[in-house]
């Protein structure tokens, strides 16, 4: 795979990723949203579904990694990280891309996003539509989440690659996808499981300068608990992988 190939296809396939995604979160969250308050598994089922469709969209150019974790992960495993920088630039820019779409997509409700004066209810916070937050803030409880989290998505990830009749098959991603959603209902309780530096950081960045009413704080102290949480799980789980298979 070229560069170039690589590049394109990271951007487009982690922009559907964060579209479907923050597109989900946003559905859930935001007044005057017809799928308001649906619920957690909604938004699990939502970011499964995005993987499935980034990650089959951009599997011809680029394999589909999608994730910083997962592009760590491999590179620790086989020891090749001449290509890692531009998966990495990839994603990032995908990332971002996604939220500004997810965000046009919901423009009218971010508009509306304002106190009436008729109505005691607040405006809604919506950096839980692009990032994660803590239900409990424990930076170290959080990072632990991330970490375990991030390698049991890494982890089978890797040992996919090893069975053979799913890649014959080409059912790899949705299993990948069936997994994203495990994690979200199994383990995505305490941080929103972000699993994904990309995913997190660039929709963070893209909310911070988003002209959204009341928008609230991007909350850039806790900004780097789901950047470091699943790099380092990545890492341990290509580090696991390599030794066990």
């Amino acid at each position: 795979m070229s560069n170039a190939d690589i590049f394109v296809g990271e951007i487009i396939g982690t922009a559907i990723l964060v579209l479907f995604g923050a597109g989900v979160c946003a559905a859930v969250t935001l007044r005057h949203s017809k799928a308001r308050a649906s619920g957690w598994v909604v938004i699990a089922f939502g970011w499964g579904f995005g993987v499935l469709a980034g990650a089959y969209t951009a599997a011809p150019l680029s394999g589909g990694q999608l994730n910083p974790a997962v592009t760590i992960g491999i590179a620790v495993d086989t020891g090749t990280w001449g290509k890692v920088w531009v998966y990495l630039l990839g994603q990032m820019v995908g990332a971002m891309l996604g939220a500004v779409l997810a965000y046009l997509v919901y423009l009218a409700q971010f508009q509306a996003n304002v106190r009436k004066e008729d109505s005691a209810e607040e405006p809604t916070p919506t950096l839980g539509v692009f990032s994660t937050i803590p239900e409990i803030r424990n930076p170290v409880a959080n990072l632990i989440t991330e970490i375990i989290a991030t390698i049991a998505l890494v982890l089978p990830i890797l040992a996919f690659g090893l069975t053979e009749g799913l890649g014959e098959s080409g059912t790899t991603v949705l299993i990948v996808s069936l997994l994203v959603v495990g994690i979200g209902l199994s383990l995505g309780g305490p941080t929103g499981y972000a699993i994904n530096p990309a995913r997190d950081l660039g929709p963070r960045i893209v909310h911070a300068f988003l002209p959204i009413p009341n928008k609230g704080t991007s909350d850039w102290g806790y900004a780097w608990v789901p950047v470091v949480g699943p790099l380092i799980g990545g890492a341990l789980a290509g580090l696991i992988y390599h030794a066990a298979f």
